[in-house]
């Protein structure tokens, strides 16, 4: 069952059963992204008319890439999107972890645009064109950096609201963009200053700083796919449930990623005594503070053990045979 947890970034009201800030989240995600692919496409589309005026490689690196970056919203909007629609039958957990496969898409295009920036770059390092048009290119530049930059505060912002690691990677991403951006109104002043070569070495440079992004993107995707989270977290889990009334331990937590909120298990052990109605109880009343103090949360699953019989080993099922099955048991 979702949490049902509204929560204000300044204070600790929060109200119940009004709305899933799942689908807030996801609805203000979307929204950040279709102007920031509108931002991205007139500055790209501004840069190929200079491209064609002027025959800058740089430029058109630059080009390849801000085209590349606005493609990026298509897949991100499509994870938005599906994360809004219920779990169902067959999809119990909903649609979250599509924004797992929309970040390795996000990184294929990246990886596609320098590929083909490379290209270019080397093909005009060993065959030289003239550059034209030298101040429409700075202008180029300029304005380059100005629609990245507006775009990365902008993804950054919206991504840390709504805990988006994707869109706060693509907001980084943005900001790299402005400064490739800049280094080509530099290739343009070597140019102007006689260093015709200043264009391809500029354009190769950009190319560099693209795969430099695919791989720390990469590393953040796949580590976010096999579920690798922060352990900073697992503490801050332990700490709000054992500071619960009526929590004795707190014996095994355990984390995973659902899109851009995280899913917790945990074990809890309380005493012995206890009645089977105040145990349950207590694990509302931890799954409350969890969802209440930590926001990042999207639900968590409380399972509570007597204190004489908490912990893994008393979990285990030792050999056994049964069904005619070999001697076994489960872990």
């Amino acid at each position: 069952m979702p949490s049902n947890h509204h929560h204000q970034k300044h204070n600790h009201d929060h109200t119940h059963g009004v709305v899933d800030p799942t689908l807030l989240t996801t609805q203000r995600g979307i929204w950040a992204i279709k102007w920031s692919f509108l931002g991205l496409t007139i500055t790209a589309l501004f840069q190929v008319v200079i491209v064609s005026l002027s025959g800058s490689v740089a430029l058109l690196a630059d080009t390849i890439h801000n085209f590349g970056d606005a493609a990026t919203a298509l897949p991100l909007w499509i994870a938005f999107r599906l994360a809004r629609w219920k779990p169902s039958r067959k999809f119990t957990y909903g649609y979250g972890r599509v924004e797992d496969l929309a970040g390795v898409a996000i990184v294929l295009l990246i990886l596609f645009s320098g590929v083909v920036a490379g290209y270019e770059s080397l093909n005009r390092f060993f065959h030289p064109q003239k550059v034209e048009y030298l101040g429409a290119v700075i202008a180029a530049a300029i304005i380059g950096f100005l629609g990245n930059e507006g775009v990365a505060i902008f993804r950054i912002k919206i991504g840390k609201e709504i805990s988006s690691a994707a869109l706060i990677a693509d907001g980084y991403h943005a900001r790299v963009d402005g400064l490739t951006s800049l280094a080509v109104l530099f290739g343009a002043l070597g140019v102007w200053l006689g260093f015709p070569l200043a264009d391809p070495i500029i354009g190769l440079l950009i190319s560099a700083t693209i795969f430099k992004i695919v791989w720390d993107s990469g590393k953040s995707v796949f580590t976010r796919l096999l579920d690798g989270v922060d352990p900073e977290v697992i503490e801050e889990i332990k700490h709000a449930a054992k500071h619960t009334s009526g929590v004795k331990d707190v014996t095994e937590v355990r984390v995973r990623w659902l899109g851009h909120r995280l899913q917790a298990e945990l074990h809890i052990a309380v005493d012995s005594e206890l009645l089977v109605e105040e145990g349950h109880r207590i694990a509302k009343e931890v799954r409350h503070q969890l969802l209440h103090h930590l926001p990042y949360l999207s639900d968590a699953t409380i399972h509570v053990d007597p204190i004489c019989a908490s912990g893994k080993e008393h979990h285990r099922i030792t050999d056994h045979e049964h069904d005619g099955l070999p001697a076994h048991s489960h872990h």
